[in-house]
């Protein structure tokens, strides 16, 4: 029998969905799983865009361009302007979600064998779109102790050499809720200058900000217009996950003109997906207040419960709606199965993300969980008891 390939060995498993066969059996016997594992937003999609998509009147469901429909893009260059981005509706290319978008950009910018520095714990598909694209993770990590803030400059100079081509960020981040700083944002800045590397920035969550710090996106950045390329997706904004649209936005005309021929390659962004996304820019500020409000409200109860459980410590994300929490357990990565296979509380038990699979260094995030807080409070509130009773109970525990 043939072997697969290389990349195919090498593409890491994801730590957000790698549990869901035990999630699964653990339905099937009946246990109620409260999912903290995934990014998955239940607050309702805008009517609009369900509105839209009841309505569509079309006698054929066709190709849309390649690189979007044009309607949508110049809509969108409303919507990044209230945030200070200004851009024009060529600079802004339609994609199958934010995924393709971070692809996209590592096939159309990198060679393989370039690298990428990226801060760890970090989002887990960027290694699987690196590995895809042939690039290398190099990762600079930042701790939960330090609130998961930027190292010092010096810690990303260590890893520059003749290869490396770009940086990579996701601010508010995923995992760790971090928000960098206008200092952080231009330290980043003055490296990429300085080395001319490509800024990749990943601000889909740029909606969900619970501090009077300001929002800093790499297109602020001035004298590296041409270095950034930020990826976006309305999955997250108005819980649109299933429809897969996304955006990459770059002034660089390089860039664009070879992210367009893999655009083309895949023919067309969704049809149905650019539809609701463009009615869903019409929804009222009344939608995007409730939904922070409701996020702001989840957070409290996420993280004021979790630092009341014997041994767990949570920071205060600042942004996105995960938390990374540190455990009192041996290994997270058993913990989590454990919790799933062998363990419930009154007919329930919890699902989360083992921290590992965010670092790219070996060792790291062994004793700690991504948690997303995207269930009602009530449910948040319950899934609280059921963690500390699980913690209670693993043969693992360390306190």
């Amino acid at each position: 029998m043939p072997n697969i390939s290389q990349r195919g060995v090498d593409m890491p498993a994801s730590p957000i969905r790698k549990l869901a066969p035990l999630a699964d059996a653990a339905k099937q016997r009946g246990v109620h799983v409260y999912h903290l594992n995934i990014g998955q937003p239940d607050l309702p999609t805008p009517q609009a865009a369900l509105d839209a998509i009841r309505t569509i009147d079309r006698s054929v469901l066709e190709y849309s361009p390649s690189q979007g429909y044009r309607s949508y893009r110049e809509k969108l260059v409303g919507y990044y302007k209230k945030y200070d981005i200004n851009l024009t509706a060529d600079d802004i290319i339609i994609t199958t979600g934010g995924s393709e978008a971070v692809l996209f950009a590592f096939l159309s910018c990198l060679n393989p064998g370039d690298e990428i520095i990226v801060p760890e714990p970090a989002y887990a598909n960027y290694m699987a779109f690196a590995i895809s694209a042939g690039a290398v993770i190099r990762t600079v990590t930042t701790t939960i102790e330090e609130g998961f803030s930027l190292p010092k400059v010096e810690k990303f100079e260590e890893l520059i050499n003749e290869r490396t081509k770009a940086i990579l960020i996701c601010n508010p981040n995923n995992p760790t809720g971090y928000l960098y700083s206008r200092r952080e944002m231009n330290q980043i800045r003055d490296i990429v200058k300085k080395y001319d590397l490509y800024l990749f920035s990943d601000e889909v969550y740029r909606e969900f900000i619970y501090t009077g710090s300001p929002y800093i996106s790499a297109c602020h950045l001035e004298g590296i217009e041409q270095n950034v390329v930020l990826i976006d997706s309305v999955s997250k904004r108005y819980s649109e996950c299933g429809i897969r649209i996304g955006a990459l936005i770059t002034k660089n005309a390089e860039v664009r003109n070879a992210v367009m021929k893999f655009c083309q390659a895949r023919l067309s962004p969704p049809l149905i997906g650019q539809i609701a996304a463009e009615a869903s820019l019409e929804a009222p500020e009344e939608y995007t207040r409730e939904t922070y409000d409701e996020y702001v409200e989840r957070r409290k109860c996420l993280i004021d419960g979790l630092n009341r459980i014997p041994g767990v410590y949570s920071p205060i994300p600042m942004g996105a709606f995960y938390t990374v929490a540190k455990l009192p357990v041996d290994d997270a990565d058993k913990f989590c199965a454990w919790c799933l296979s062998d363990f419930e509380y009154e007919g329930q038990t919890v699902m989360m993300a083992p921290a590992s699979g965010f670092y790219t260094t070996p060792g790291l995030g062994k004793n700690e969980v991504r948690m997303a807080y995207v269930l009602k409070k009530e449910d948040l509130a319950k899934a609280l008891v059921v963690l500390q009773k699980a913690l209670e109970a693993y043969p693992g525990k360390t306190v």
